[in-house]
């Protein structure tokens, strides 16, 4: 089965005055219908030339910005790819424990 990598903003912080969203916090989920990874982070947030109003922002439009904070399409392929190994280590384990008895 293929892998789904679903991005998802877990918190906001923002200025209260105008509702300037200064830092994001996210997840990264990857499943493969049998095993799953994910992966949290946060990325902050230059003040733009014309606010959008904090009640009309997206999940969507918010992941995009998280996603071309750091770094665009091959940071985000870059990410994917570690939580992809991770999947592959545990279908297929390089290292184990225990004793041949």
């Amino acid at each position: 089965m293929a892998t789904t990598f679903t991005w998802a903003i877990a918190n906001l912080e923002r200025e209260t005055a105008d509702g300037f969203v200064f830092t994001a916090h996210y997840t990264i989920n990857a499943e493969d219908g049998t095993y799953s990874s994910g992966a949290y982070g946060s990325v902050g947030f230059e003040r733009p030339d014309n606010l959008i109003p904090f009640d009309d922002l997206t999940q969507d439009q918010v992941i995009g910005w998280v996603k071309e904070a750091l770094g665009g399409d091959e940071k985000v392929t870059e990410i994917q790819a570690a939580l992809q190994q991770q999947l592959d280590e545990k279908h297929a384990p390089s290292k184990a424990s225990g004793t041949p008895w």
